[in-house]
Formats: C-alpha cells, sequence, structure tokens
C-alpha cells in the first residue's frame, strides 16, 4: 500500500470543518452519541467526532488514522474529549488490536477514501466483539444510473484533490458482504453526494 501523507488536504478540511455546518454536527453527535464501552474509531481525520463521546457510556476510544497531517489536528482535539481517547497512526485494512476487543466502532465519511474498503470492513468484525456495533456515516454511489454515471466522471479528479476520496462506492454491499448485519439504515442528502447512516452488528 502507498504511504498516506495529504497535508494540504488536511489543512483545507480542518479550516472547512471549523466553518462546517448544523447539520453535519448534528449527524456526528447522533452517531457518535449511540457508541458505547470500549471504541474503535476509524479515520478519526482532525478528531472532529471526539467531542461527542457520551462519558456516562463510552470507557475509552482508540482512534486510528493513517495521515500523520491529519494527527496532528486530531492530537489538539484529544487533549478536550470528555472522554479517554488514545491516537494511532493506523489503516483500517490492518488495525493493530486483538480480536473482538471493542463493543463499537464509529466510522464518518472514512470509507470513500479508504485503499481497500472490503479489507476495512473484515478488519472491523475482526476486532468488534460478538454483537458489537458498527455506527457509520457514509456518502455512497446514487441511485440514479444518470448521476451513479456522473460520479464515475467526477470520482478521478476526486481522488487527486480530495485525499482518495471516492463518490461512487457501493459502501453497503461491501459492509454487507464483510458479514456485517445491517440493522437499521436511514438515507440522507441526495444528488452526488447521497449519504447512509448505518448501525450493523458483528454476528
Amino acid at each position: 500500500m502507498q504511504s498516506i501523507h495529504h497535508p494540504l488536504f488536511a489543512a483545507v478540511y480542518e479550516r472547512l470543518s471549523r466553518a462546517g455546518g448544523e447539520w453535519e454536527k448534528a449527524l456526528r453527535r447522533e452517531i457518535v452519541g449511540m457508541a458505547q464501552g470500549r471504541v474503535l474509531e476509524v479515520g478519526a481525520g482532525t478528531g472532529l467526532n471526539f467531542a461527542y463521546y457520551d462519558p456516562q457510556r463510552v470507557e475509552r476510544v482508540d482512534a486510528v488514522e493513517p495521515d500523520p497531517a491529519m494527527l496532528r489536528y486530531a492530537q489538539r482535539r484529544q487533549q478536550e474529549a470528555p472522554v479517554p481517547v488514545l491516537l494511532h497512526q493506523a489503516r483500517v485494512e490492518k488495525l493493530p488490536f486483538a480480536d473482538e476487543t471493542f463493543d463499537s466502532a464509529v466510522a464518518t465519511l472514512v470509507f470513500c477514501s479508504v485503499e481497500e474498503p472490503a479489507l476495512g470492513f473484515a478488519e472491523i468484525r475482526r476486532v468488534l466483539k460478538p454483537g458489537g456495533l458498527l455506527l457509520l456515516v457514509e456518502h455512497v454511489r446514487a441511485a440514479s444510473p444518470v448521476t451513479a454515471r456522473l460520479q464515475d466522471l467526477l470520482t478521478p479528479l476526486m481522488r487527486r484533490c480530495a485525499g482518495n476520496c471516492h463518490w461512487n462506492r457501493p459502501t453497503l454491499t461491501t459492509l454487507a458482504k464483510a458479514g456485517l448485519r445491517v440493522a437499521s439504515r436511514r438515507d440522507e442528502g441526495g444528488g452526488l453526494m447521497p449519504l447512509i447512516v448505518v448501525q450493523a452488528i458483528r454476528e
């Protein structure tokens, strides 16, 4: 696998996140607020989720992020988190944890940029305890064939400009093939960036 280091994108992402809308913050608050026990956060990025963990529900968070430029921003938010957060420079495709370690896993707007998403979901399943919950927010391939074709055309540009972001991935299908059962799914947004909000169980 190629090394991941996107300092320019990290800086732009950090600046945009500070001006982020209430809708995105509410979505993060909702999905992160459902985590409990020992939590794995995948693709922590700049640490935007850290503020939303509930100290009444969460023991600690192990947050993985492969990009050192992103981790530098995450370290600042780590200090202000309401729960203990441990940062690890690691890819989701090769998680540095034992089998059946975590009660919950959180991934928000991450799997669009993962190099091998099928392997990433398989690793999440491996480290979740039986009955453990994956909480996922992701933008996915559009249902409309015309819009999906436009996503296909734009994806090569987005990969170069936005940290390997793929607009056109059938993420829900990939997740299910990894052996995670979808317990609930909600569709948000639309157009070129339809979102799914998913709870999936490791059986």
